[in-house]
């Protein structure tokens, strides 16, 4: 595809990037550039993220797409790719920020998701020429045009050494939002937004937090799955929560089969009731 040049002086250069204190003279993009996005959210964090963290990661950026934000991330492995992918499965636009340049997606596991970012009216964002490829130094860079190109800054799941905290001290320093989800502090994973909310950060345990913070109301009304009504779902649907619980719990607790257990859950996913989280580890979803 072509990758576009769109210089600070033009027209449709982002006008949220262009207030930082260093934009980019060029930005180079695959897709669709707007001067003026619908309230976009930057969504960053580990590449290593845990089930809590893919958990949150689906619900929240699912219900932010219904409020009609625009998602933009950095198209890594972990948070990134999942906030990406879940805008998609809800007909939201996302804007990828690349370490290298557009025409070289990187990391390679991530052209397919690119390609549907382009194909459904998002972009393929990058300050790198095209045959740029990605280096140790690149990403820390873009780390501050995801933030640039955001009314604020949401980590999910962040160690203390990670990546995504250098997106949120960018977000800090141009003067944008920054959110962070808590969680445990045994959780290596959890340290870094545990850090960011002893300093200020507002703590996000649901979609809401952020949506009051730009003075938003839903536009789509974000509510709780229905409670099955076939006789064997309402069994199992009683043992699970939003907490994971391991299918053989679930099968002590309910006094199914193995084989009647698998087939139940199987349907609750198909129909959007549950969520597999792999390792036999299941949520409402």
């Amino acid at each position: 595809m072509q990758v576009l040049k769109i210089n600070l002086k033009d027209k449709n250069y982002p006008k949220l990037l262009k207030e930082i204190y260093d934009p980019p003279q060029n930005l180079y993009a695959i897709g669709e550039i707007k001067a003026e996005e619908n309230y976009p959210l930057a969504i960053v964090g580990t590449r290593k993220v845990s089930s809590y963290g893919k958990q949150i990661t689906v619900s929240l950026t699912k219900d932010l797409v219904k409020a009609g934000l625009t998602i933009v991330s950095g198209l890594a492995l972990g948070v990134d790719g999942l906030a990406h992918q879940t805008t998609l499965d809800n007909g939201g636009r996302t804007i990828a920020v690349l370490g290298s340049s557009p025409d070289i997606i990187y990391p390679p596991l991530h052209r397919t998701l690119a390609k549907n970012i382009i194909k459904n009216n998002g972009a393929i964002v990058s300050e790198y020429q095209p045959t740029t490829s990605p280096t140790r130094w690149t990403f820390p860079a873009r780390n501050r045009i995801i933030a640039g190109l955001s009314l604020g800054t949401l980590v999910i799941e962040a160690p203390e050494k990670s990546g995504a905290l250098i997106t949120a001290h960018s977000a800090l320093d141009q003067g944008r939002e920054v959110f962070a989800v808590p969680g445990s502090i045994y959780n290596p994973n959890s340290a870094g937004c545990n850090q960011l909310i002893k300093m200020g950060a507002k703590a996000v345990t649901k979609a809401e937090d952020i949506l009051d913070a730009f003075n938003l109301e839903l536009s789509e009304k974000i509510s709780e799955t229905p409670e099955p009504t076939l006789p064997e779902e309402k069994i199992l649907w009683k043992f699970l929560s939003h907490e994971p619980v391991h299918i053989d719990q679930l099968i002590k607790s309910s006094k199914f089969s193995t084989s009647q257990a698998i087939t139940v859950l199987t349907l609750m996913e198909i129909n959007g009731k549950v969520k597999n989280l792999g390792g036999g580890n299941y949520v409402k979803n």
